[in-house]
């Protein structure tokens, strides 16, 4: 007997402890799910309680990010007024929305509308609504003339690849929306597909500073029309650019800001963002961005105390970020020699510096396989490039911009617009026949309020007396711009 009790304690024992046991070695691991999606990421929610300074904070970020993006959604708006494609002021080129007008000779030097244009190219522009329906683009045949079309999507970014550089056929293409299944229509050669609903469409076609040259384009000038798909009827479409209308420019305020037209107001980003924001899909990785931002407007919505701290941080966002980014010093990188390029340019993806600086200081560049935009606004010392000082800039023998396009060297006023001069000069390169070279091969470009003397005017761009800045632009640049292998020549001051 005083065996079987020992015996039938281990017996319980184990009873009690083997299904402890079980249950242990059947128990889920404690592991909390990694998030593989961004669906699977908690993320802010409404009545969340806050202060002002982290209502600031994400505004100043929201309107750093968005500029681009409102900037575009204003400008197409703009368009959409025009009754007809035509030329406002007689100047800059604008149609109704899914339309284009073309310039047909270079831009006019009395342009103040847009920042930084170039007079190598005759433009057009267009923008697309591709929630209506898609819009078809005409090639015709360029030859052996330059020619690229520039497709941007909301964000900026091209999102095509038509021009000589790509070999692109003469035809019609059609540029389709991100919801958009229907088949290739017979007769057109491809589609090209945005994200978003607004496409701005940019030829730029080159063009010799030549009378002769410009009778020349006109030509397949006219033949350069975009249009809906309903009016596709397989039959390359002409219109006479020489006689499009001239639209007034709206009078301006006494307030009106001086320099480039306004497309980004602090004053109206609070209700114009949210609008944006359901026009342009987040890019992979910007999910909890958007949440995060509408959280802020949600909460703006229910406290008038919360909205006006954001809208102070729109203005305050306006004055010490973003137009400090009109300045090229601030522009993209340092390739050397005193020279900047922006980086990504219209490649942006999540760039979002470079992408705004870039809307502020001269909206819609080329990709840089397409157009090196080499930016100056400062001399060889270091100090602000002013026209009452005379410059060089010299490029070795074998030097100069190494493209299989063109390239020009263009000067720019304090407020990013042709200077008004005398010669009616404004950029010199490709396009120049007379440019003068010294007996050792070299070539020296003069810059400056003084003529730097007869034998060397063929060679001189007028500055205003006053600050300037330059772009020296590559178009199809050869791989040793692209890389760096080549540089542009520094800026020296020579008085």
């Amino acid at each position: 007997m005083k065996l079987i009790g020992p015996l039938a304690a281990i017996v319980v024992c184990a009873t009690l402890i083997l299904p402890r046991l079980a249950t242990a070695q059947t128990a889920p691991a404690m592991q909390v799910p990694i998030p593989k999606t961004a669906a699977d990421v908690a993320g802010p929610v409404p009545g969340n309680t806050t202060t002002s300074a982290y209502v600031q904070l994400v505004g100043r970020m929201a309107y750093v990010w968005g500029y681009p993006m409102v900037n575009a959604h204003n400008r197409r708006a703009a368009f959409a007024e025009a009754p007809e494609p035509g030329l406002l002021g007689g100047v800059v080129p604008v149609a109704p929305v899914g339309y284009n007008q073309m310039l047909t000779d270079y831009i006019k030097p009395e342009e103040t509308f847009i920042v930084c244009p170039n007079q190598d190219v005759a433009y057009g522009a267009g923008f697309t609504a591709l929630d209506k329906e898609p819009t078809v683009v005409q090639v015709p045949d360029f030859g052996d003339r330059f020619y690229v079309y520039a497709l941007y999507d909301q964000r900026t970014d091209e999102i095509g690849r038509i021009g000589q550089q790509y070999g692109t056929k003469p035809g019609f293409y059609m540029i389709v929306g991100p919801r958009w299944t229907g088949e290739l229509p017979k007769g057109i050669t491809a589609a090209i597909r945005s994200s978003t609903d607004l496409v701005f469409v940019v030829p730029r076609i080159f063009k010799e500073s030549t009378p002769e040259d410009t009778a020349a384009v006109q030509p397949v000038i006219d033949q350069v029309v975009m249009y809906p798909l309903s009016q596709f009827d397989g039959t390359m479409k002409r219109k006479d650019y020489r006689k499009s209308p001239h639209f007034p420019v709206p009078t301006a305020g006494p307030h009106t800001p001086k320099g480039e037209s306004r497309w980004v107001n602090p004053a109206t980003y609070y209700e114009e963002l949210p609008v944006v924001m359901k026009e342009v899909p987040p890019l992979p990785g910007e999910e909890a961005l958007y949440r995060w931002i509408a959280s802020v407007w949600e909460a703006a919505a229910k406290n008038p105390d919360t909205k006006k701290a954001l809208v102070e941080a729109f203005v305050a966002a306006e004055k010490e970020l973003v137009e400090p980014l009109f300045q090229f010093q601030y522009n993209g990188r340092p390739i050397g020699n005193g020279w900047t390029v922006p980086a990504n340019a219209a490649e942006w993806g999540t760039d979002y510096l470079n992408r705004t600086a870039i809307s502020k200081s001269s909206m819609y560049q080329n990709t840089a396989a397409e157009t090196q935009y080499n930016l100056r606004e400062f001399d060889s010392e270091g100090k602000l490039l002013d026209g009452s000082n005379q410059y060089t800039v010299t490029f070795a023998k074998g030097q100069v911009p190494p493209v299989k396009g063109f390239w020009s060297l263009t000067l720019y006023n304090e407020e990013k617009f042709f200077f008004p001069n005398a010669l009616n000069r404004f950029s010199l390169g490709t396009k120049n026949k007379t440019l003068k070279y010294a007996a050792d091969g070299s070539l020296t470009l003069y810059l400056g309020a003084k003529s730097p003397g007869t034998d060397n005017e063929p060679n001189w761009i007028p500055a205003p007396a006053g600050r300037f800045s330059l772009i020296l632009r590559l178009y199809w640049p050869e791989a040793s711009a692209l890389s760096g292998a080549w540089s542009p020549p520094d800026v020296k001051k020579i008085n």
